[in-house]
């Protein structure tokens, strides 16, 4: 709080309580909000460059987009230049919802008007709340989006997500239930398959 009180200045709201997870802070944050397009950005995680955000408000302008995202880099917590992995969002399309695959969240860029119609998070999942919310999204007819080729966000490791093999078995878990509660066809053996993939965003970094 020390720190956001220094910018205090340039926030239009700061809000610190208690809350019931993640999702239930970024659900806060949404009805703040009071932009056309709404994106999040989580601790920790930056942009990329300074012209990110002109990049999207172009894309949203020029077409008639629901949805616009790009791709991600993990870097190392200590040095925000050294990239350990590279997140591809080009992999990403609503037939592949089923095989645990989404965009890379903070890279995602939304008009308000999806959250009025498909609803805020839901703050019962605690590590893939923003994927169930891809898949009730996205899963939906005539979703029109947009997917950049370029690297928006640099985000640290040691997040929730990235947090040791208990927090990746919750998070497959939650992959599984967000899809069955979605009506989305899957399995353990599709969600798990997409790990190899997974490995090559190590090498190609």
């Amino acid at each position: 709080m020390d720190i956001v009180k220094r910018y205090a200045p340039h926030l239009a709201y700061v809000v610190s309580e208690p809350d019931r997870g993640v999702y239930d802070a970024m659900n806060k944050g949404i009805a703040l909000a009071s932009g056309e397009v709404i994106g999040l950005l989580n601790a920790d995680d930056i942009y990329a460059h300074d012209g990110v955000l002109t990049r999207i408000a172009e894309a949203f302008k020029t077409e008639t987009l629901d949805a616009v995202f790009a791709d991600a880099v993990f870097v190392s917590p200590e040095d925000p230049l050294q990239v350990v992995r590279r997140y591809s969002s080009a992999r990403f399309r609503p037939d592949r919802i089923s095989w645990g695959w989404m965009p890379a969240h903070p890279t995602l860029f939304v008009r308000r008007s999806l959250f009025e119609r498909f609803g805020p998070f839901n703050p019962e999942y605690r590590i893939a709340g923003d994927f169930e919310w891809v898949a009730r999204v996205f899963s939906s007819p005539g979703i029109h989006y947009r997917y950049l080729p370029e690297e928006f966000v640099r985000m640290r490791t040691g997040g929730i997500s990235t947090g040791g093999w208990r927090n990746t078995l919750l998070l497959n878990r939650e992959v599984l239930r967000a899809c069955r509660e979605n009506g989305i066809p899957t399995n353990w053996l599709k969600i798990l398959s997409k790990y190899p993939a997974k490995l090559l965003e190590f090498l190609n970094k």
